[in-house]
């Protein structure tokens, strides 16, 4: 291993392609956090129309099949926000996420600005004492206007590996 590459300790996953969010639900692949420290789940949406406003919902199983869904609470300190008027280039410092209800995120403001959201979450803060060990995000359809989106997965893996051997997190 080359001892420095981020790819040695991180694993990133593709949750749902960039996509029009108003053309209906928007769900995440289910991921698998068995070989994971952390995951950061990670939003962006482009400049849309006000009112159309974003929502990320999370939710965990027992399998990244999706077996027994059920809500995952997003933890208080653990959901962060950049968002900008036409983009994000001068925005360095992260925003306390503005409303939290249980298991969702949103922001008034969000739809006409541009947006990167990200929470963070740990295995340990899943129902692990009944076999829940996946996640998946999911943001709903957003209205009736266009809206670029796209949401990743990133992972801390348990353990560093090369990038060419990386430990699946959409396998069971």
């Amino acid at each position: 291993m080359n001892n420095g590459l981020i790819l040695e300790r991180f694993q990133i996953v593709e949750g749902f392609p960039a996509v029009d969010l108003q053309t209906g639900a928007n769900n995440g692949d289910y991921i698998s956090l068995k070989n994971a420290k952390r995951v950061a789940i990670v939003f962006t949406s482009g400049v849309g129309t006000a009112g159309d406003d974003p929502t990320l919902t999370l939710q965990q199983a027992t399998s990244v099949a999706g077996g027994s869904v059920k809500a995952l609470n997003i933890p208080t300190g653990s959901a962060f926000m950049k968002q900008a008027a036409t983009n994000l280039a001068a925005v360095s410092a992260w925003s306390t996420a503005a409303t939290i209800a249980t298991n969702t995120l949103t922001n008034d403001t969000s739809a006409e600005q541009s947006a990167l959201w990200v929470v963070e979450l740990t295995p340990d803060e899943l129902d692990v004492d009944n076999g829940f060990d996946c996640i998946r995000a999911t943001v709903a359809d957003i209205g009736s206007n266009a809206q670029p989106g796209y949401l990743f997965y990133l992972i801390e893996l348990k353990e560093a590996r090369s990038p060419l051997n990386a430990v699946s997190c959409i396998t069971d």
